[in-house]
């Protein structure tokens, strides 16, 4: 068809076939990721756990803004999100936070996001401008859902109460609706106050604890057959495994596959499918 409206110099015909060729190419490139999610728990859906590095009002603001960013990646690609927790910074942003995104395949796109994320930007918060480097960590572990067994023991766990720190009137100044519960036998620490009743906020924490352990259990058995071997240093404090850098110059880098982007103010306002798709690719290549 190509051949025939060159030959006849028919434009209309080869900007549609122009068209469908990018737009097939788009269609492979979606299906060539759809391959990649192929492990059990990537169609499932996740949780996302963000918390300040060192810094002070500084990193609060940059944990903010990451919790922002997936935020609004959540909201192009259509996926439900909720706040299951968050601790407010004292002058600016959040000392911690977790999320939950419901959509399909949301744990595998993100699940190579968990790491050290580091800020370079001139301070808002500080009179003198001068360029600060900030630093927050973010962790992703899959929802599980009623299919997968999670055995956890009634003596194993530790529950704290206490009042809600967020907004929601007089309620929370008074009751202790807000649930802590720790996994003696792992360290894991799970909360949720995002509900007035404390016994949904035990609910919502106790399936929060089912997805971290099992999320342990993945990487456990990773690390045992030596998949993540070249990976353990990128989840040290200090192994950064993305930079934003927004002055002297306006860079946002990968340090893992390498892959970067001149357009900051995009990538912060939820445009990462990018970075995504090229941790899949690095994934699937070793």
């Amino acid at each position: 068809m190509n051949q025939l409206a060159l030959e006849e110099e028919n434009l209309q015909v080869q900007k549609e076939i122009l068209q469908n060729v990018k737009d097939l190419r788009s269609e492979v490139k979606k299906n060539e990721i759809k391959c990649f999610l192929s492990n059990e728990a990537d169609p499932l859906n996740c949780y996302i756990e963000i918390h300040a590095g060192a810094g002070g009002t500084e990193s609060q603001d940059w944990a903010d803004m990451l919790r922002r960013m997936y935020l609004k990646w959540s909201d192009k690609k259509n996926f439900k999100s909720s706040l299951i927790s968050e601790h407010r910074g004292d002058e600016a942003g959040i000392k911690s936070a977790t999320i939950k995104i419901d959509g399909d395949y949301v744990f595998g796109w993100l699940k190579k996001e968990s790491g050290i994320h580091r800020l370079v930007r001139i301070s808002p918060f500080d009179s003198g401008a001068r360029r600060h480097t900030s630093f927050a960590s973010v962790w992703i572990y899959p929802v599980v859902d009623e299919n997968i067994n999670i055995e956890i023991l009634e003596k194993d766990l530790r529950i704290d109460t206490y009042r809600s720190s967020g907004a929601g009137g007089q309620h929370v100044n008074t009751t202790d609706s807000a649930v802590r519960i720790t996994h003696i036998p792992s360290k894991i620490v799970v909360q949720c106050q995002n509900e007035r009743s404390q016994h949904k906020n035990k609910e919502t924490c106790m399936n929060m604890l089912k997805a971290r352990l099992y999320d342990y259990e993945i990487k456990k058995r990773e690390e045992e057959s030596q998949n993540v071997e070249s990976s353990k240093s990128e989840i040290g404090w200090g192994h950064q495994i993305r930079s934003y850098v927004l002055q002297p110059y306006r860079l946002v880098k990968d340090n893992r596959t390498n892959f970067e982007s001149t357009s900051p103010d995009k990538v912060l306002d939820g445009d990462i499918d990018e970075f995504l798709e090229q941790s899949l690719y690095k994934l699937n290549e070793k």
